[in-house]
């Protein structure tokens, strides 16, 4: 299958990108750091593209023309995301204009470019990666109303597009995850360790991506 998932520098995002390339998947690997991006590409034999996209500016047409490099488009995994560890009244507007950017315009972005690619696919699917933290009525954390703002959001618009894109055979998912061990977490929680790595997300995220369009 040919799949683009964001993020794929690190964490999360290059676990999964590594586990699909394993499986035979080609895919398109988008994310701000172009040499880790090359490392990743080198680790798989060819079956990776690296993109270099800075997600609050992206790039339309050298995002198209790398798709239609892939030969089209089956899955679309907006796995990137930004997590600002604040208690609310510290919170900058740049703060939040930042956090709703990468969790949910540039989402927005994203799927409205691929689309058309995506309505020519037998088996379209795109999965957006959120957390429970913007799941409602879930255990909220001091520090983190702006990151559970925006997954909130996120996690409405899948399920509007859900019902939007059903006619267009096209499956649209939401991953509310917990807690993962990645360098955003290390970075936004010093000290504190999760109960799964980025490698065992990574081939969990793999798979829903490749299965869950046959089951919602």
């Amino acid at each position: 299958m040919k799949i683009l998932i964001t993020g794929a520098s690190r964490g999360i995002g290059h676990a999964t990108a590594l586990h699909l390339a394993s499986k035979g998947h080609h895919v398109l690997a988008l994310a701000r750091s172009a040499d880790s991006l090359e490392a990743l590409a080198k680790k798989t034999a060819g079956k990776v593209i690296p993109l270099e996209q800075d997600l609050s500016e992206l790039d339309e047409a050298s995002l198209s023309a790398a798709i239609r490099q892939m030969g089209g488009l089956d899955i679309l995994i907006n796995n990137a995301g930004l997590l600002i560890n604040k208690p609310f009244l510290e919170l900058s507007r740049q703060d939040w204009q930042a956090s709703f950017q990468v969790n949910v315009f540039a989402v927005v972005e994203l799927i409205r470019v691929c689309l058309p690619f995506l309505a020519q696919s037998q088996r379209a699917h795109i999965l957006n990666v959120g957390s429970m933290g913007g799941y409602p009525g879930s255990q909220k954390f001091i520090g983190l109303s702006a990151y559970s703002a925006s997954k909130g959001a996120l996690a409405t618009l899948t399920e509007s597009l859900a019902v939007e894109l059903k006619d267009q055979q096209i499956a649209v998912n939401c991953l509310a995850l917990g807690a993962v061990q990645t360098e955003m977490l290390e970075s936004a929680f010093p000290g504190y360790t999760a109960p799964v790595n980025s490698a065992e997300m990574g081939i969990f995220i793999a798979q829903f991506a490749t299965t869950g369009q046959q089951l919602f």
